[in-house]
């Protein structure tokens, strides 16, 4: 895994983003393509025309990053209708598909950590690509997701990083596209900022954010159209898997969770309970609870699994570990428990 360096415009960095990775790109419409066919029984072309709701929603509350998009398309030799249909793939498919992922924040010896698995269908391994964006309207910015997506897991140099954990629902309404609002979380130079994003702009369907900031704050947002649920640290944590708990949002949305989220769930709060209260951690510590195998296959790490259908298979792709305070970010691609080398990038204190 290398990291791709995007300086300028949004134009400037749509075309490096196209260029660097016109292949894995293609290979990302390729696999969402396959899911739309296999979950909502859609091919690419009637998915590009349900995204067009999606961009007038952007247009309103987001411009600026739909030239972006089309850059990233000139880039690659593809359409914006393909661009955009890949960022607003959750929301295309957000009835059936839903991935993994367990993350946390912890605020321990004066640092302030997110750390997640992202869980996902096997085939995306290889379009997963490391973002350093340096906006010349925007501070620098490191986000870790698929080719041609603007946005995903990260951090800026504010020292605000977020996490995603998807939500299967049926529900969806006005307001941004997950990927989409994700970057403008990327864009906030705070964390009043980033609570803005989900209490403003809104979010179109369901996910949940886990939001951190150098200065010790963080926050889960159950994000969805209407107001966000927030949950706030227990013993300076945060912990989320894929179900919705906040109780100000489970009597407004419905969701529809696979069986491992809760035992994950479970999982994350008692390895994170056994950590010293008043002991510092590093990312080989936070890295061990990523690769945790306990309950297999229900387990945080998580494995192929032949039991389960084809199309119910995931797998983790990469665990990511961000100390806020220090603006550093280190990214295992592939499997936690089986990586032996890391991409470490740190951003210069915005």
């Amino acid at each position: 895994m290398q990291l791709t360096h995007l300086t300028g415009s949004r134009r400037d960095i749509g075309l490096g983003h196209g260029r660097a990775h016109a292949a894995p790109i293609r290979a990302s419409i390729a696999v969402y393509d396959r899911l739309f066919q296999d979950f909502v029984g859609l091919d690419w072309g009637q998915a590009r025309r349900e995204a067009e709701r999606f961009g007038a929603m952007i247009e309103r509350r987001f411009p600026a990053i739909l030239e972006e998009m089309a850059g990233i398309a000139e880039g690659a030799g593809l359409e914006l209708a393909d661009i955009l249909t890949l960022n607003c793939r959750s929301e295309i498919s957000l009835t059936q598909a839903s991935g993994g992922c367990s993350a946390f924040a912890l605020q321990r010896g004066g640092s302030q950590w997110l750390a997640q698995n992202w869980d996902w269908r096997a085939d995306q391994l290889d379009n997963v690509v490391a973002l350093h964006i340096a906006g010349d309207d925007t501070a620098p910015l490191v986000s870790i997701g698929e080719a041609g997506m603007v946005a995903k897991i990260g951090m800026n140099a504010h020292g605000i990083g977020v996490c995603l954990n998807a939500i299967r629902s049926q529900t969806c309404g006005e307001g941004l596209p997950i990927h989409v609002a994700l970057r403008r979380i990327l864009e906030s130079p705070d964390l009043a900022g980033a609570l803005a994003v989900a209490e403003q702009d809104r979010v179109c369907s369901p996910a949940h954010f886990l939001v951190a900031s150098a200065d010790g704050q963080a926050m889960g947002l159950e994000v969805h159209p209407g107001e966000p649920g927030v949950l706030t640290p227990r013993g300076g944590a945060v912990t989320h898997t894929n179900h919705l708990y906040d109780t100000a949002v489970t009597c407004q949305v419905e969701d529809f969770p696979r069986p491992d989220s809760r035992p994950r769930l479970a999982r994350l709060d008692a390895l994170l309970g056994k950590l010293p209260k008043d002991a510092p951690v590093d990312e080989a510590r936070l890295f061990e609870i990523l690769g945790d195998h306990d309950g297999h296959p229900l387990s945080i790490c998580r494995h192929f699994n032949p039991d389960q259908p084809a199309e119910e298979r995931m797998e983790t792709l990469f665990g990511v570990v961000m100390n806020l305070y220090e603006r550093r970010l280190t990214l295992r691609h592939g499997k936690p428990c089986e990586s032996g080398t890391s991409l470490e990038v740190t951003l210069p204190a915005g």
